[in-house]
């Protein structure tokens, strides 16, 4: 299997298996001297840590991470990068294999199962193997040490649809997000929520969600004209995200049904703003991003998450022979994967923002 890194000079190569002995990641392209210990990495990795709440798998998973490489203690005593590729691992200690017995000859409607075998003539049908989302928290991993390179820059996400129901943007505290168990920012939506996928859980049924992504302090100029778009580069990272079926930057596809001078974001000069830095923007329908390149405005993204595909639903589909079947899947699944991919899109934009901030010093100096 190849394409299992991302990135130019920032670059993150991710490898394990959902139901294998071990999961991590090997940064490479970060800058020495930069603190960083393995508890700055745990902080990230609690948030998307399983079995959390009722809303959430019950797979028991500590995630512990450990530095392997790319760190050494400086002259005043502190864990500092030496530059050099650092090496996350995350051992997996609640894998139950058994669970999937009754389905590794059946493929999963909307799961990878068949996409899988038909690409490599063998699939890991326990837990989806490469293909479960289990493999993003080396994405998050990854995304703490990206948080260092980029320091003057906040990534914070939230859960802001799940199903048809959108929160209501007036009610948006960003404190509220680690006050409930959906990172939501409208707390009477939270409330709402906890009600609404406790009835489709209680079904064995599923549902999706869309997760906003906002990072400020982002400063202007990082990103290319053309091939190296700081939003194609963002799209694609969080589009590679397991379940994600579509991505949108500012208003998005909304900017469709908008006037041109709607959609504009009108500018005023500021004596607080000078050269590079220079307008005040009016609105953000672009998301931060012009041409490719930030704006020096909040960079905004959105991106939908499919319902989990593993259900206690039967459905039908076919085996391994071709033959007709049914299946439903039984084991620990989230009933709304969306909730635990709040900490995962905030660690993709890190990851993109750390590399086009390298590339960006790379090309223009600073």
């Amino acid at each position: 299997m190849s394409f299992n890194t991302f990135g130019h000079l920032f670059r993150v190569t991710t490898f394990g298996e959902s139901h294998g002995v071990a999961l991590g990641c090997v940064v490479d392209g970060c800058p020495p001297r930069i603190p960083l210990a393995a508890e700055e990495i745990q902080l990230d990795l609690d948030r998307r840590r399983p079995g959390q709440s009722r809303f959430t798998t019950q797979r028991q998973e500590p995630d512990q991470v450990k530095i392997l490489s790319g760190v050494m203690e400086d002259a005043a005593g502190r864990q500092v990068t030496t530059g050099t590729p650092i090496a996350l691992m995350i051992e997996n200690t609640d894998q139950r294999s058994k669970d999937y017995s009754d389905i590794k000859d059946k493929y999963r409607p909307g799961h990878a199962d068949f996409t899988y075998e038909a690409k490599y003539g063998i699939r890991d049908y326990r837990g989806g193997g490469r293909s479960s989302a289990r493999e993003t928290a080396a994405r998050v991993a990854a995304g703490a040490v990206a948080r260092k390179v980029i320091p003057g820059i906040t990534v914070r996400a939230a859960l802001v649809q799940m199903g048809p129901h959108k929160i209501d943007h007036a009610n948006w505290d960003w404190t509220e997000v680690a006050r409930n168990p959906f990172f939501c920012p409208d707390k009477a939506k939270a409330e709402f929520y906890a009600e609404y996928l406790d009835d489709i859980r209680k079904s064995g049924s599923s549902i999706g969600a869309v997760v906003e992504v906002v990072a400020e302090g982002v400063p202007a100029g990082l990103g290319a004209p053309i091939y190296g778009k700081l939003d194609s580069d963002l799209a694609s990272a969080l589009m590679s995200i397991n379940a994600v079926k579509g991505v949108e930057i500012g208003a998005g596809f909304g900017a469709a049904e908008l006037h041109g001078e709607d959609n504009a974001d009108e500018m005023r000069s500021s004596s607080s703003n000078v050269g590079n830095h220079g307008p005040v923007f009016l609105s953000n329908h672009a998301g931060g991003i012009l041409g490719g390149i930030s704006t020096g405005q909040a960079v905004v993204a959105r991106f939908a998450v499919k319902p989990t595909s593993s259900i206690l639903t039967p459905r039908r589909t076919i085996d391994r022979s071709g033959a007709d079947t049914d299946i439903l899947t039984k084991g620990r699944h989230d009933p709304c994967v969306g909730i635990r991919a709040v900490p995962v899109g905030e660690a993709m934009v890190a990851c993109v923002l750390a590399d086009h901030l390298l590339r960006h010093r790379g090309q223009n100096g600073g």
